[in-house]
């Protein structure tokens, strides 16, 4: 298997895209990291893009062929496009392919890129779309909605360690600072502890600033193998691991639902195959869809013991400058969550940290970063390790 490295990235602006198609998103985003890795389209072997539900969403489907169409790279050159979906870890486990697609040496320069267009159709029709990546039978059909769900795993979490909705605003309030930074970010407003407190109530404990919101955008990282990265960039960023696991569908199989196992599995699987430890890792961005996953998140990644992940964050551990810096993009939380988009848009902000152009949310000294990327309530988990030295 060969080393892999991203040579090239590119994120579209995340919120409410309204004179833009879907094709225009991914084209743009695709565009833009060729040309930052200084490649040209007749390089691309292969295309990978994420896609959670485009026909619900935008009522088209056979994604990989319209982006290879509308990118010129069907034309002439036929290169293979797929299309992944993984309900809201579209997006990483497109990545995951577009690696080992360059690690077996089946292709040497691949794209990879997620998409989403969400804001086409009502709130009522996006929430059906996204019930869509829970267990249809057993909780769709009885009610349950993703706030709900994760609600559930908010008020076992307070009730076993004693977490306080105080906390989850703080996931929130650090995660609006970070995106005031980021130029793509949906959401660039500060807000306070009081002001999520005090929001709309969705689904108790989750008030609506608990909650990642509908968003359009696009990403896409180029992807070479680590032997000729540096013919086309001075910085390149090496994948040490790739690693995904599954669990239930549905929550009320799951051994305990205030861990997301399958995280636990993909992460360790992903710190033995870098041969890092939990403590080496410089800058995450983890699957922030509502403020008590990205508590789960850091406890089960190793960033915190069990049940700590609100003291924490509330500690300031999480924030730029503290201990492990979570989701300085703003994560889905602020930035957006286009939900085929979200895992290329974690790893193009994990790149940014490592090449040193993240401006104002800087992780100073970042040599590794991680992307936690989800899909579902933790039925799908892909886990990514990248860094500066090869």
């Amino acid at each position: 298997m060969r080393d892999v490295a991203i040579i090239g990235v590119k994120n579209t602006n995340f919120g409410e895209l309204w004179d833009q198609a879907l094709r225009d998103i991914v084209v743009e985003a695709g565009i833009g990291a060729i040309e930052d890795a200084g490649a040209s389209g007749k390089e691309i072997d292969a295309l990978y893009v994420g896609n959670m539900s485009a026909g619900r969403f935008v009522d088209q489907e056979h994604i990989g062929a319209l982006i290879a169409d509308y990118s010129g790279l069907s034309k002439n050159l036929h290169i293979p496009a797929t299309r992944v979906e993984a309900a809201c870890a579209s997006g990483g486990l497109a990545l995951r392919q577009a690696i080992m697609s360059v690690a077996s040496g089946c292709s040497d320069i691949v794209v990879a890129a997620g998409a989403e267009k969400m804001t086409d159709v009502g709130t009522e029709e996006a929430s059906s779309a996204l019930a869509s990546a829970a267990d249809r039978e057993w909780e769709g059909m009885a009610g349950a909605t993703f706030p709900g769900l994760y609600a559930m795993i908010a008020k076992l979490h307070m009730h076993r360690y004693g977490t306080t909705s105080e906390q989850l605003a703080e996931v929130a309030v650090k995660n609006h600072k970070n995106g005031y930074f980021n130029p793509i970010a949906q959401y660039k407003n500060i807000i306070t502890v009081e002001d999520v407190l005090n929001s709309i109530m969705v689904a108790d404990p989750l008030h609506i600033f608990d909650c990642s919101p509908i968003t359009d955008g696009a990403s896409a990282v180029v992807l070479a193998p680590a032997e000729i990265a540096h013919e086309y960039t001075d910085t390149p960023i090496y994948i040490k691991a790739t690693a995904q696991a599954s669990d239930t569908i549905a929550l009320h199989d799951r051994r305990d639902i205030t861990t997301l196992d399958a995280t636990v599995i993909a992460a360790n699987r992903a710190y033995s195959m870098a041969k890092l430890k939990p403590e080496d890792i410089d800058v995450v961005e983890v699957h922030d869809c509502f403020t008590i996953a990205e508590i789960c998140a850091i406890e089960d990644l190793g960033f915190a013991e069990k049940g700590k992940g609100g003291i924490v964050t509330a500690n300031g551990e999480t924030s730029i400058g503290g201990r492990i810096p979570v989701n300085t993009s703003g994560g889905l939380k602020a930035c957006g969550h286009p939900v085929g988009a979200t895992g290329i848009k974690q790893a193009v902000e994990i790149v940014t940290q490592l090449r040193g152009d993240a401006g104002r949310r800087q992780v100073e000294g970042a040599s590794y970063g991680m992307t936690h990327n989800v899909g579902g309530s933790g039925a799908t988990a892909v886990i990514h390790i990248f860094s500066r030295e090869r």
